[in-house]
């Protein structure tokens, strides 16, 4: 919603010095910026392949192996099975003990198509021209009149994420408005209602920014902006 880069490396620091395994949702994160999961130091990292530019419905779970080893599978099923008696199985090694039935096969060779892509445009390039993007469009945004842009004001220090309120338009009308432009832009609690709450809105419009937008882009928004402004008089 905000855009908010956490210190991840620190809370995994502080979570294992409590013995507590560190799970990071990173989602948001993976197709945006390098990530090196042995400089954090993290026990499982997951993120979705659709945010990568790849296909829906599958992801990738990374866990260390040592973990993986000391895990009993969580279920059962063919290719999984190193051998089955009548009163006990054995399972194979990990990964493939947590890689029961047929795999999804077609998305994971699509997955990896789009993983070799983003990795071939580089991660240090895309989070480069993301953070060019974002501090274009707050530039831009700032300006027009009525709005309120959420989360960090140094565009250098959070991702290519702006989520805002114009006046008291509600986040749906305004996303309505923006369609109508050929703008495409997401409307309501984006997955954090308690976030919501705490900002104390019913909800935000959020655009997004990535390796394929462009400047110009963002002067159209803007432009819808001002368009939608002048509709409900702010």
């Amino acid at each position: 919603v905000l855009g908010t880069i956490n210190p991840v490396r620190e809370y995994i620091r502080e979570a294992h010095k409590q013995g507590c395994p560190v799970l990071v949702d990173a989602a948001q994160s993976v197709p945006h910026m390098p990530v090196d999961v042995q400089d954090l130091d993290c026990d499982f990292l997951a993120f979705s392949g659709h945010k990568m530019c790849g296909p829906t419905g599958i992801g990738i779970l990374y866990a260390k192996k040592s973990i993986l080893q000391a895990m009993p599978p969580y279920h059962g099923g063919g290719e999984m099975i190193r051998e089955v008696h009548l009163y006990e199985s054995t399972w194979k090694d990990p990964p493939y003990r947590f890689e029961a039935g047929t795999t999804n096969i077609a998305g994971a060779i699509g997955l990896g198509k789009a993983v070799d892509y983003v990795s071939g445009l580089g991660l240090r390039n895309i989070q480069e021209h993301e953070q060019e993007l974002t501090e274009y469009a707050h530039d831009r945004l700032g300006k027009v009149k009525g709005i309120r842009i959420y989360g960090p004001e140094n565009p250098r220090t959070k991702s290519g994420v702006i989520s805002f309120n114009m006046g008291d338009v509600h986040a749906h009308d305004m996303a309505t408005l923006l369609d109508e432009d050929g703008i495409a832009v997401r409307s309501g609690h984006h997955c954090a209602q308690p976030l919501m709450e705490r900002l104390g809105v019913s909800s935000t419009t959020r655009a997004s920014v990535y390796v394929y937008n462009t400047e110009d882009e963002i002067d159209r928004l803007t432009e819808s902006l001002e368009r939608a402004g002048r509709i409900f008089k702010l």
